[in-house]
């Protein structure tokens, strides 16, 4: 299982939804969906600027990450939706630790 970042930005309608259910309601519209498919919200988080919206999730797997997404992104009210997939330092280190065999091209 893993954690995994979403971020959007809202269409015209998302915002109005948000202005209907506030930021409480969508971090609890979110956090059921996640539930729903095994995982749990670390956090929900919105901004100013270029993305209004930020998802923490931990738990999930990448088909569950991309159920998420396409349910997300199906709906219209949100769009330019990324996922990124978070790493832990421990992770990191046993990638550093991994033998790889590869030759440059040209080499």
């Amino acid at each position: 299982m893993g954690r995994y970042l979403f971020q959007g930005t809202y269409t015209t309608e998302g915002v109005k939804g948000g202005l209907k259910d506030g930021g409480t309601g969508r971090r609890t519209a979110i956090e059921a969906a996640i539930k729903s498919i095994g995982g749990k919200v670390e956090g929900v988080y919105f901004a100013f600027g270029e993305t209004d919206i930020y998802v923490i999730v931990d738990g999930i797997d990448h088909q569950q990450a991309l159920a998420f997404a396409m349910g997300v992104g199906a709906t219209g009210t949100v769009g330019n939706l990324r996922t990124t997939v978070l790493l832990t330092p421990e992770e990191i280190d046993a990638a550093a630790k991994t033998t790889l065999s590869y030759r440059a091209p040209g080499r």
